[in-house]
């Protein structure tokens, strides 16, 4: 995550990348952008803005030496000369490099935008950042224009500010694994394509990702085991659970956990062997000790499934941050007359 409420645009190019797979050539500037101010105080916050909400970070990866890494190999050297002469030439290395890897008809062309910001605040501490932003899809609109005394419309194609195709931020920053690198990717046809052969990261090994981990193998446990077990009500009330374990406590301790969450050792024992295999399946491994993040908890738990569907038209939906209501306030039977099963909910007032 950042904040930009200080950042600054210093340098930005435009490229155009082809695609090979269909004998394309990439067109590249040779001066950089001149903004006017309006178009200046657009561009800036539709760049950013994405990554103010990613939880998760990046490091640059290679299977030799990561200095062998390209992306990181052309922003390291711009990030130690600032002249824009050496801005131009490696934003130039940087779409060379993202053209090699259009191996398949699927991927598409579009712009390229190389930024160079100054005023990134990550945490807690300012630094410079390299951003790679790829425009995949544009839109039509319509554009009005005099034409002999009266206004006539064209159709043209512009860039959407609504969302931003793909993008990511190198920062003038590191740690013990490497450069920090902050990336979105909302047109994910090629899961590959972007993240692992362009870019060539993987995720930092911190809290966030162990963090979020954790509670996705716990999502699927409910979804998997639980669920089938004890019912969409059972689900939910093991997921908001799940939660209330996580906001309680500073960190994670995988014995503690299950002592607390599971009654019997049956349901400890589902677990553990779930844990198994959603590590191998997914080809992660799940941490017995580490620290919540309370970010990726809050991003995380929006995505835990906490409505009862019913096929007479009715929805109940729990609140996933109060563990106890559905068992409290919430009761399922059969009625014998109408051969129906139901829910009884209890409640003092509408809200």
């Amino acid at each position: 995550m950042i904040k930009r409420t200080r950042a600054e645009i210093s340098k930005c190019i435009i490229h155009k990348v082809a695609n090979k797979y269909n004998s394309g050539n990439n067109a590249f500037s040779e001066s950089l952008v001149r903004f006017d101010e309006e178009s200046y105080e657009l561009l800036l916050p539709f760049l950013l803005k994405p990554f103010a909400a990613i939880p998760l970070s990046y490091r640059f990866n290679h299977h030799t030496d990561v200095s062998l890494n390209g992306v990181n190999k052309f922003t390291e050297e711009i990030f130690k000369d600032e002249s824009n002469q050496v801005f131009i030439e490696h934003s130039k290395n940087i779409v060379n490099h993202l053209f090699e890897q259009s191996n398949s008809a699927n991927i598409k062309t579009g712009d390229v935008l190389v930024v160079y910001f100054e005023g990134i605040e990550y945490m807690d501490i300012l630094t410079e950042a390299v951003g790679i932003f790829k425009i995949e899809s544009k839109d039509s609109f319509f554009q009005t224009y005099l034409d002999d005394e009266s206004y006539d419309v064209v159709v043209q194609q512009g860039i959407s500010t609504r969302k931003l195709d793909k993008g990511c931020l190198i920062l003038n920053s590191s740690d013990t694994e490497g450069t920090v690198v902050l990336s979105v990717d909302n047109n994910n046809y090629d899961a590959q394509y972007w993240i692992k052969n362009f870019l060539n990261v993987k995720y930092a090994n911190d809290r966030n990702l162990h963090t979020q981990n954790y509670l996705e193998l716990c999502k699927e446990f409910s979804e998997e085991v639980v669920k089938p077990e004890v019912g969409k009500h059972g689900q939910s009330t093991f997921l908001a659970n799940i939660v209330d374990y996580f906001k309680e406590h500073e960190s994670i301790d995988y014995h503690d956990f299950k002592d607390q969450v599971f009654d019997d050792e049956k349901h400890k024992e589902m677990f553990d062997d779930y844990k198994g295999h959603f590590e191998k399946l997914n080809d992660v491994l799940i941490r017995n000790n580490f620290e919540v993040s309370d970010t990726v908890l809050k991003k995380e738990k929006s995505k835990f499934k906490s409505e009862i569907k019913l096929d007479t038209n009715i929805q109940i939906k729990i609140d996933i941050d109060a563990p106890d209501a559905a068992s409290e306030y919430l009761e399922n039977g059969y009625d014998e007359a109408k051969k129906m099963k139901f829910y009884k909910v209890y409640y003092n007032a509408e809200k």
